[in-house]
């Protein structure tokens, strides 16, 4: 029995041994001096999606910065909720069991992809 639980720790500990290997990366970046990189920033397009909901709009800032519409949707979304009560003799401060939440105002939600 001794045996077992010896080799069993002999042999876990080989498993954990061989299991960890050092990774040695040779690839080194060559540099060379004599080459400019031209790199231009302005091609780098930036990408922004907004959400405007229930007739909040801020898009015109937006555009008067510079930004062009690529995609545009609208859902429908609840902008505010009400609580009413489930029957007629149901007290909501006493008893929140029988208080049923609904939407009160449902408006539209928009979706915009800018670009600039």
């Amino acid at each position: 029995m001794k045996k077992i639980k010896q080799f069993s720790k002999i042999f876990c500990l080989a498993i954990l041994l061989t299991s960890c290997k050092t990774s040695i990366n040779n690839d080194k970046p060559i540099i060379d001096s004599n080459v400019e990189i031209n790199e231009n920033i302005n091609s780098e397009k930036k990408r922004m999606e907004i959400k405007f909901s229930c007739g909040d709009d801020g898009l015109s800032e937006y555009l008067e910065d510079g930004w062009i519409i690529l995609k545009e949707e609208s859902q429908e979304k609840i902008c505010t909720w009400k609580s009413v009560p489930a029957t007629k003799d149901c007290d909501m401060e006493k008893d929140k069991g029988c208080r049923i939440t609904k939407p009160d105002k449902i408006g539209e939600e928009k979706i915009y992809l800018l670009e600039k």
